[in-house]
Order: C-alpha cells, then structure tokens, then sequence
C-alpha cells in the first residue's frame, strides 16, 4: 500500500485522462493512470468506426500545451487523432505513468480521507486520492418503440465500417453527427438510406467562407452574440430546414449539441437519404413513422447517444438527479475529499483546451484541499454553488470558471474559517 498512498489514481487514459495526467506531471502531484484498454486513447483507440473525422476543427481540438501537427488537415481522422493522443503522451512521457489491462471493480472511501481502489483481479489499493476520467461515449442509450423490429438492431457506438450497410436498407434514428454520418456512409453503400430524427436539429455545415464553421465562433463572444451570428450565418448558407424535409428546431443553437455535417443535407437533395420525423412502432421489417409513413428495412442504427455513467464509484459516493450526478462545477462532490470527476461536460465544440485549462484548475484544487479541513465541494456550496444540470458546456464558459478558479483558491483558508464558523 505504501507505493500509492501518496499517489493520486486517474481513471482512464483517454482524451481527458491523458490532458489530467499532464497537468498532475507538470505541476509535481504523484499520480498514477489506470487504464482497462491495452493501450492509451480511449474512444480514439477502441470506440470510433473506420471513417470518422472529427467535427470540430484541428486548432479548436488539440490540447492547449501542445499543437496537433501543421500538415493535419483542418478535420483528422482517427486514425490521425490516435497518433496524435500516442505523440502527447510521449512529449509528457506519461506512458511510464500509465498501468494497462487494469479494470477497476470500484471506487470506495477509506479512513483519513482515502480512497480504496479495488481492481478486479482482486487486488486492492489505497490512494491518496482519485479523478475519474473514465469518458461518456460507452454506456449506449437505446430507444424504445411500440413493436418488435424483426431486422438487425445496432447502436452507432457498435458500428465499425460500411461493410455492414453494403446491399441494405438502412434506417439511422437520431440527428446528432454521429447519426448524420453514418446516414451518408449507407447513402454511398447501402441500398437506401433512411434517417428518423425525433426533433428538429440545428445542423451546420462544416466549413463556411472556406475555414471551418466553430472557427468562426471566438472565445469572447457572448453565448446571445454566437447564437445570432450562427443562425444568421445558417440563413445563408442553409436556408430553412424544411425545405429538406427535416424539423424545424424546437429550441436555440447551442442549447443541445449542435450537429456539424456537410453531407447530409446534401445527399437529401440528391435522394440519396430519405428524411422522416420520430418513429410511431414497429411491426416486424417494417417500421410507421408518426406522420403516417410505413417502409421496410433490414438494418436500424441507433445513434441515440450515451448515459453519462460512473460505474466505478461505490454506492452514495456521489448523488444522482435526473440522470445528472450532483458534482459541484461538473467536479467535485460536495461530500468527500480528494475525488475529482474530470470530463462530464459535453463541449458544443472543441474539447481539447477545455481539457488543458480544466486541467490546470483541477490542480490548483487538489494543492488547496491540502491545506483545507472541509471538501472543497461543501465549501462551494456554502459559497452558494449549485451542482451542474446540464453536461453541455461552451469554451466560455471553462475560461470564466478556470479564472474564478484562480483567484479564489488562494482566499479559499480564509473564506473558510468566515463559512464555517460554529
């Protein structure tokens, strides 16, 4: 136990778990990451399908401390965003820090403010601390219909390459970019492509005047002043959603995550993709829309997102509301020390600074819980901080919270003494 009482244990080397594991190497705070895949990336290494590009652009997703390379293209592959997570991971040397094919059973408190981590080959350790960075695109959400589908069901995360499509008819549920992608893979491969969107979406194009869309969104605009210059912005580029036979959004840009696609508006206007509004059942190959509409398929991909879920944590570490879990600042519990949950928000775009800066504030925290009696949770929460209710975050947003973080934390001794006086 004396090699890791002092140590902090990352959950996950992924796109987060690699941004914190930096942070801790940069700022001196012992750490080691525990990481259940055979190799670093998460998502990018095991959960991605074969043709993916990112939908954010290069600049707006690579890490702060450390550029994607110039001659990227403005949307990387996976292929070309593993290799980049494999460079930043070497350029930090974090792999010596990094423990592969480690599964964690769960994550429980131990006396004196520790935490035990039990491994699922039964080991168990006791750490000075613990961040869970264990990513949100793995617990698959499905949607539940009247009927039975009698075709082959998937989920989008179960989709790997267009092989599947091939000689289809396809049905893709959702309109989020994952299920505009895979609708324009089944337009070139399937027999037809098909797309059911349950609400209208707020899709963009992904590049506008030849740069791409979010770079046209600067950090220091207000979130009103983005909302106005991309819907006007769509007007001009897109035109009126329903004129391709899609929804019109029931709600403002950037208050769900807004869809980043070029393709499938396209092939709707070459027929290549058949747009419908929300499913009424299913009644064996063939499925009834809710305007009425009946079509046969042999394939349906949900790609109706993911439960955020932190499966690793004991029971009534941290409290659930509506599927939210009650973390002061989308980080910390309001009841425990030295846990941290890092990366439950959902970027409108761009996750990579977000991790950078996000990192750095979770270190200034971690050095003041060191000299604080109370968790730094309780202590917001006397300040009057609220536990999130919705994991979607702008880059606005991480910058204001990252500088409130830096000027607070030096005051938090004091502020606490004033909060927390008997």
């Amino acid at each position: 136990m004396s090699d890791y009482i002092n140590k902090f244990a990352v959950i996950g080397a992924g796109f987060c778990g690699l941004g914190v594991a930096a942070a801790l190497k940069r700022n001196s705070i012992p750490f080691e990451c525990l990481e259940a895949d055979s190799d670093l990336g998460g998502n990018w290494y095991h959960g991605v399908y074969e043709n993916v590009h990112i939908i954010s652009s290069r600049k707006t997703t690579e890490y702060k401390d450390y550029p994607m390379p110039g001659s990227y293209p403005d949307f990387p592959s996976a292929a070309q965003m593993l290799a980049y997570l494999n460079d930043y991971a070497n350029h930090h040397q974090l792999r010596p820090n990094i423990q592969f094919n480690t599964e964690i059973a769960s994550v429980s408190p131990a006396p004196n403010d520790q935490w035990e981590v039990a491994l699922k080959n039964d080991e168990k350790r006791i750490y000075k601390g613990v961040i869970v960075a264990n990513g949100h695109h793995w617990d698959c959400r499905f949607p539940e219909y009247p009927g039975t589908f009698s075709g082959e069901f998937i989920h989008s995360k179960q989709y790997h390459n267009p092989d599947i499509l091939k000689d289809k008819r396809v049905l893709v549920i959702g309109g989020g970019n994952s299920a505009c992608d895979i609708a324009a893979e089944a337009a070139r491969f399937a027999r037809s492509s098909d797309i059911s969107m349950r609400r209208g979406y707020w899709i963009m194009p992904k590049t506008m005047f030849g740069i791409p869309s979010v770079e046209l969104i600067q950090f220091w605009m207000p979130l009103r002043l983005q909302q106005f210059y991309i819907k006007f912005m769509l007007k001009i580029f897109v035109g009126s959603y329903e004129r391709y036979g899609l929804q019109k959004p029931d709600h403002e840009i950037f208050e769900h995550h807004p869809t980043i696609n070029s393709e499938l508006l396209y092939y709707i206007r070459q027929g290549r993709i058949s747009p419908h509004p929300d499913i009424k059942r299913y009644d064996g190959q063939t499925v009834e829309f809710v305007d009425g509409k009946r079509a046969e398929f042999d394939l349906i991909v949900a790609a109706t997102g993911y439960h955020l879920s932190l499966p690793v944590l004991a029971p009534g570490v941290v409290e659930w509301v509506n599927g939210m879990p009650q973390l002061i600042g989308g980080m910390l519990p309001p009841n425990h020390k030295n846990l941290y949950v890092f990366g439950t928000g959902q970027a409108r775009y761009g996750a990579g600074p977000l991790i950078s800066a996000g990192a750095e504030s979770l270190c200034r925290l971690i050095k003041a819980q060191e000299k604080l009696k109370h968790p730094l949770g309780e202590i917001f929460v006397k300040m009057g901080q609220k536990p999130a209710t919705s994991n979607l975050i702008g880059p606005e947003d991480v910058y204001k919270s990252t500088r409130r973080t830096k000027r607070i934390v030096p005051l938090l001794p004091r502020l606490e003494k004033q909060l927390f006086k008997s």
